[in-house]
C-alpha cells in the first residue's frame, strides 16, 4: 500500500479522536474566553488585567500540559497492549504527580505578582489585578488533576465521556462568571474577581466530577486495580514529562513574554491582545487536540506492535491540521475588525486587533504543523531533541525578530505575532523531518 493511501485510511480514525480531543480542550480555552466576553462591558483596564494574567498563566497551564503528556501516551501503549494494570498504576502515579506539579504552579503564580509593577506594566492593572491574579492561580491545581483523568479517558477510546466532564466546568462557569461579576440572583458583585471566582469554582467541581466517574463507572472498573506507588514510576513518568514540559514552557513562555512586552505599549494593546489571544486558542485547539489524537494513535499502534501504521498516522495528521489552519487564518484575515467589534466597543481596541488578527493566522498554520509533529514525536518518547528545537525557534528566532518587528521598526503588537510566524515556520521543518526519521529508527528501518 503506498504512503498516500495509507495515509488516508488512518484519517477517519484520527478524526473520530481528534473531534472528541479538540472539544475537550475547547472546553479550557472557553473559561479564559468568557472572561474576556463578560470583562468587556468593564472597560479595556479589566481586559487589560485578564490579558496580563492569561499571558503569565499560559506557561503554567502549557508547562503542565506538557509535564503530564506522558499519561496518555504510557496509557495508550498499555492499552494498545491490553495491559489494564499496567494502565491503573501510570494513572496512579499521573494524579499525584498532577496534584503536585498543580500546587508548585499555583506558588510560583503567586511569586510573580509582587514583580508585576517593576516590568512597566500600566499602573491601572496593577493596582486592581492582585484578587484576580491569585484566583486564577489556584486553578492550576485542579486543572492539572483534571489532565490526567481526560488523558486516561482519551487513550481508552473513550474521549467524549472527558469531554461531558470537561464541559462541566462550562456549564458552571458561564452564568456563574455573570453572577458574581454583575450581583446577580443574590450573589455579591466582585467585578473583576469575580471571573476568577467563577472559573475557580467551576473547575473544581469538574475535578468531582471526572474522579466520581472514575472511581465509580463500570466502564472504568477493568482500569481500577489495586496499585502500590513506587520511585520508577513517578521516575518514568518524569523522565518523559520534563523535556515535554520544557517544550510547553518554551513555548507558553516566550509568547507569555510578549504578552508581557506589548504591556508596554500601553492598556489598549493589551486589551486587544486579550481578543485575538482568546479568539485564536479557541480556534487553536483543533491542531492541539489533533497533537494528542496523533500521540494516542500512534501509542496504540507501537504497544500494538503495528510500526508500519506510525508514519501513515504522522502524515494523515498534518495533512489534516493543514487544511484547519489555512481556513482559520482566512477567516480571522478577513473578518477580524467583526470578530473584535463582538467583544468590545472600543473602536482604538477593534482596530488594533484586527491588524493583529492577520498575523496570528500566519503563526497559527505553522504551529499546527509544529504541534502535530511534536505529538508524534512524544508517542515515540523521542523528546529531547525536539525541545532543542523548541527553545531554538521560540527564543533565539520567534521573540528577538518579534521585539525587533514591534519596537524598533514600529509594527506594534502585530510585529511580535509576525516574528513567531517565522520561529514557528523553521520548528514546523526541523520538527516533522525528525519524524519521519524516528518512525523509520523505530521500526528499524535504514
Amino acid at each position: 500500500m503506498t504512503l498516500a493511501r495509507a495515509s488516508r485510511a488512518e484519517v477517519p480514525s484520527l478524526i473520530r479522536l481528534a473531534v472528541p480531543l479538540v472539544s475537550g480542550l475547547t472546553a479550557s480555552s472557553m473559561l479564559m474566553l468568557t472572561d474576556t466576553w463578560m470583562l468587556g462591558p468593564l472597560g479595556a483596564v479589566a481586559l487589560a488585567c485578564a490579558s496580563l494574567t492569561g499571558s503569565v498563566i499560559l506557561i503554567l497551564w502549557s508547562s503542565l500540559y506538557g509535564f503530564l503528556a506522558p499519561v496518555g501516551i504510557l496509557v495508550a501503549r498499555a492499552f494498545g497492549a491490553a495491559d489494564y494494570p499496567r494502565v491503573a498504576s501510570v494513572v496512579a502515579h499521573g494524579r499525584w504527580l498532577g496534584f503536585a506539579i498543580g500546587t508548585l504552579s499555583f506558588l510560583a503564580m503567586v511569586a510573580v505578582l509582587p514583580i508585576l509593577p517593576m516590568l512597566g506594566q500600566p499602573r491601572e492593572v496593577v493596582a486592581i489585578i492582585g484578587p484576580y491574579w491569585v484566583a486564577m492561580a489556584l486553578v492550576m491545581i485542579p486543572y492539572s488533576c483534571n489532565l490526567v483523568f481526560k488523558q486516561l479517558l482519551d487513550a481508552i477510546d473513550r474521549p467524549w465521556t472527558g469531554v461531558a466532564l470537561m464541559f462541566v466546568a462550562v456549564v458552571i462557569n458561564v452564568p456563574l462568571n455573570y453572577g458574581l461579576i454583575n450581583g446577580l440572583w443574590g450573589l455579591p458583585r466582585l467585578g473583576l474577581l469575580g471571573a476568577g471566582v467563577a472559573t475557580l469554582v467551576a473547575e473544581t467541581l469538574s475535578l468531582v466530577a471526572f474522579y466520581l466517574h472514575w472511581r465509580f463507572a463500570p466502564s472504568m472498573a477493568k482500569v481500577r486495580h489495586a496499585v502500590q506507588l513506587h520511585r520508577q514510576g513517578f521516575g518514568e513518568q518524569s523522565r518523559e514529562g520534563i523535556p515535554v514540559g520544557i517544550q510547553y514552557l518554551a513555548e507558553g513562555g516566550a509568547i507569555s513574554v510578549a504578552g508581557v512586552l506589548i504591556g508596554l505599549l500601553g492598556a489598549t494593546a493589551l486589551a486587544a491582545n486579550q481578543i485575538v489571544f482568546s479568539v485564536s486558542s479557541v480556534l487553536y485547539m483543533m491542531p492541539l487536540g489533533m497533537a494528542g489524537a496523533v500521540g494516542v494513535r500512534i501509542g496504540q499502534a507501537v504497544g500494538a506492535g503495528e510500526m508500519a501504521r506510525v508514519r501513515p498516522i504522522g502524515v494523515a495528521a498534518v495533512g489534516l491540521v493543514s487544511v484547519w489552519t489555512i481556513a482559520f487564518a482566512l477567516t480571522i484575515a478577513l473578518s477580524g475588525k467583526q470578530i473584535a467589534a463582538a467583544f468590545v466597543d472600543d473602536t482604538a481596541v477593534i482596530a488594533l486587533a484586527s491588524g493583529m488578527f492577520i498575523a496570528v493566522g500566519a503563526m497559527q498554520f505553522f504551529d499546527g504543523i509544529q504541534s502535530v509533529s511534536l505529538g508524534a514525536l512524544r508517542a515515540l518518547l523521542d523528546n529531547r531533541w525536539a525541545t532543542g528545537v523548541t527553545l531554538t525557534a521560540y527564543w533565539v528566532v520567534a521573540l528577538p525578530l518579534g521585539w525587533l518587528l514591534a519596537m524598533p521598526l514600529g509594527l506594534g503588537a502585530a510585529g511580535f505575532w509576525a516574528g513567531f510566524a517565522t520561529g514557528l515556520a523553521l520548528a514546523a521543518a526541523l520538527l516533522f523531518q525528525r519524524f519521519l526519521r524516528s518512525h523509520r529508527l523505530a521500526a528499524g528501518l535504514p
